[in-house]
């Protein structure tokens, strides 16, 4: 990862950037990153979307996955050697019973953050705190989900477990780098008009849960940034699907099948808006890539884990910015005024990029098309955009 791209430091305004350490062609995979901690969303696990509780894969068939959104447990789909899921890799944690899709991730997870958030036997108990902490978390932050408090719940746990508590606070602060200003504008759009209390309830339950004297100061001022802050800007949305894993010719036409366009009821009838595994996670250098709305790079998840893969748009050359975009294909193709009332609005940031700076002589008006998309289902719409970030 080190030897295609760097992170440097650009300006205060700014901050760090990612930049070429060499001439990097299109098509080509700028790195591979594991995410410092990751977790699936909430609503997502709650609505049983089955998934490795350390790296977020799959633990069901591409067969029992399309049973499961279709509500139909006599689908049978074709070619099922084609599916890679191996179930009996598959392991428990023996205390609480939280599975994993291997025994390398139980040893992780069980070395990383692990021992101290096994509930044990109290797994299904309501009145755990961290059982309490998580429903409240739901109660506050309804879907489209955009991060996760057992994401914080993790980063204090690691430092908990960990020998270094220094190292794991030091690497884990570079994430909680905004302005007291821009962390309320955050924590509001996520949490809405009451999070002044949410906040304090969250805290006070956070404090039951995983209070520890050595943390306290850390784990108050982290509460308040983490994982506000960290989702989205310093974090990628996780997305995954066992259905993605397998080749076109098999059972993901199957399902398309069983599944028409014309009728998308009978799996929202389902299982909702929850057809993929969908988490967040930390990346160090993926944190460091800036906006634009040319970008020359994408994320994307192609193992059906945690693991992000940094693409090339375009041929990127040595000491060149690698940039992403916070918007995707069809929000880069809408005005600047309607592109930058986006970002300020989610990223609390006006662009820059050339594209937008090519337009800066354009009317700062919308569209009648783009105004036919704003107005009521705006707020939704925008909720959606920072889940597919």
């Amino acid at each position: 990862a080190g030897a295609a791209a760097e992170a440097r430091f650009i300006s205060s305004a700014k901050g760090k950037g990612l930049f070429a350490t060499k001439n990097i062609r299109k098509g080509e995979t700028v790195f591979v990153e594991r995410p410092v901690v990751s977790s699936q969303f909430l609503w997502n696990a709650l609505y049983n979307y089955r998934a490795c509780d350390h790296c977020l894969r799959a633990l069901e068939t591409a067969e029992e996955n399309a049973q499961r959104l279709l509500g139909k447990s006599s689908l049978v789909l074709p070619h099922p050697e084609q599916c890679s899921i191996r179930k009996d890799l598959h392991q428990q944690c023996p205390r609480c019973q939280v599975t994993y899709c291997s025994a390398e991730c139980r040893q992780a997870a069980l070395e990383q953050y692990h021992q101290v958030l096994c509930l044990g036997p109290s797994r299904d108990d309501p009145t755990h705190p961290l059982n309490k902490l998580q429903e409240a978390w739901r109660n506050m932050h309804y879907p489209p989900e955009t991060s996760s408090i057992m994401l914080m719940a993790r980063m204090v746990a690691t430092i908990k477990q960990a020998k270094d508590k220094e190292w794991w606070i030091k690497a884990f602060s570079q994430f909680c780098s905004k302005t007291a200003n821009e962390e309320e504008e955050i924590v509001h759009k996520l949490l809405g008009d009451k999070f002044k209390g949410q906040l304090e309830l969250l805290r006070l339950l956070f404090t039951e849960a995983l209070y520890d004297e050595y943390l306290s100061r850390w784990e108050g001022k982290a509460l308040e940034k983490s994982p506000s802050s960290t989702q989205p800007q310093s974090s990628a949305g996780c997305g995954c699907s066992v259905l993605m894993d397998i080749p076109s010719c098999s059972c993901v036409e199957e399902l398309e099948w069983a599944m028409p366009s014309s009728n998308p009821s009978l799996c929202a009838a389902e299982s909702g808006e929850f057809l993929n595994c969908e988490g967040s996670g930390l990346y160090v250098l993926q944190s460091c890539c800036n906006h634009s709305c040319i970008p020359n790079a994408e994320t994307s998840f192609p193992e059906n884990n945690f693991l992000l893969h940094l693409t090339a748009l375009e041929d990127i050359e040595a000491g060149e910015e690698i940039c992403i975009s916070y918007l995707d294909c069809c929000q880069r193709e809408r005005s600047r005024h309607s592109r930058n009332k986006i970002l300020r609005e989610n990223y609390l940031f006006t662009c820059s990029c050339p594209k937008c700076l090519a337009q800066a002589d354009d009317a700062d008006v919308t569209s009648d098309e783009e105004e036919e998309g704003e107005g009521e289902t705006d707020d939704a719409e925008l909720e959606d955009e920072m889940t597919d970030v």
